[in-house]
């Protein structure tokens, strides 16, 4: 790999606040700052199971910047310049957890990225989640992805509905298909579908994803239940790992950036753009993302595993 995977979005400070009395979910009862954000979490995971990341996002010096930019760093992620801005204010997330560990957030944030541009040889562009859906950083993350239309770059899309931030879902799921039909795979959850597409089937919101020229996989998620990938002529559905879970923040995130990480050991990102996707592939590849989504809801918030992890857990 010649270049850094671009991830783009928001790094933000989770601000989690234990479930129900009597059912802690974050290791001792009291509500903790953690480093997060949708775009900072993929990073960490890409970095984390060996993949050279590059982040584009906005965060200040303060306390909580400073908590940012020690576990980016920390794990290894570049930072693009600006991403780091002494005079912004750094984003936070309340993250309320019920008796099962499922969040619920609140935002405080604000989204407006530094410059876009594009490293040659770089092999993905990552995005999603409330950076494509916030202004005035979603125009902006539109107009790069369609300048670089052209470019020998996969572009792979999470959308995770933000109720909070995006209230209106005909509005929001228009904004999801324009950046949609701008990427190679896009990935959601049966929740995002819920919310976006009420009432209406997981495989035919994949179905309706996948008539865009460009969009060649559509992976869904479905908690407990695992997940199924969609692709032009392949078909998979793969089962989630029986686990005891703590909290599910981060799980989407692991998962994505191990999807991404799969499809770039295989070879089929970059300037193949997934042409030549099996069903063997598709399947060990959502396999190994619903794993790395298990073992984060294992412990306490967005901690995805390294590769090391994976590989022990896979084989035992």
């Amino acid at each position: 790999m010649s270049a850094p995977v671009l991830v783009i979005g928001e790094a933000l400070v989770d601000i989690v606040v234990p479930g129900p009395a009597g059912k802690p979910r974050n290791g001792n009862g009291k509500t903790k700052a953690i480093p997060g954000g949708f775009a900072a979490n993929v990073a960490v995971g890409l970095a984390r199971m060996g993949v050279p990341t590059e982040l584009v996002a906005r965060f200040g010096t303060d306390t909580y910047g400073d908590l940012l930019g020690a576990h980016l760093f920390g794990n290894g992620v570049q930072l693009a310049p600006g991403t780091i801005d002494p005079g912004f204010r750094t984003s936070t997330a309340t993250a309320t957890l019920d008796a099962d560990g499922v969040a619920t957030y609140k935002f405080d944030m604000t989204w407006d990225p530094p410059a876009l541009s594009l490293r040659r040889g770089c092999p993905v562009i990552h995005t999603g989640s409330i950076a494509t859906m916030l202004e005035p950083g979603a125009t902006a993350i539109r107009a790069f992805l369609e300048s670089v239309a052209d470019q020998p770059v996969s572009v792979t899309f999470d959308p995770n509905a933000r109720p909070a931030i995006t209230p209106d879902p005909v509005v929001a799921w228009s904004a999801v298909q324009t950046i949609a039909a701008l990427s190679d795979l896009v990935k959601l959850s049966d929740e995002d579908c819920a919310f976006f597409r009420p009432g209406v089937p997981l495989e035919d919101i994949a179905a309706e994803l996948l008539t865009a020229d460009r969009t060649q996989c559509v992976v869904i998620t479905r908690g407990g239940e695992g997940a199924i990938g969609i692709g032009r002529e392949v078909r998979v559905e793969v089962r989630a790992p029986s686990i005891e879970v703590v909290d599910t923040v981060g799980a989407g995130d692991s998962l994505m950036a191990a999807l991404i990480t799969g499809l770039l050991q295989r070879g089929l990102l970059g300037d193949r753009r997934l042409a030549g996707l099996t069903t063997e592939d598709l399947r060990d590849v959502v396999d190994y993302a619903v794993r790395a989504a298990a073992i984060t809801c294992t412990r306490h918030g967005a901690d995805p595993p390294s590769a090391t992890e994976l590989a022990a857990e896979r084989g035992s």
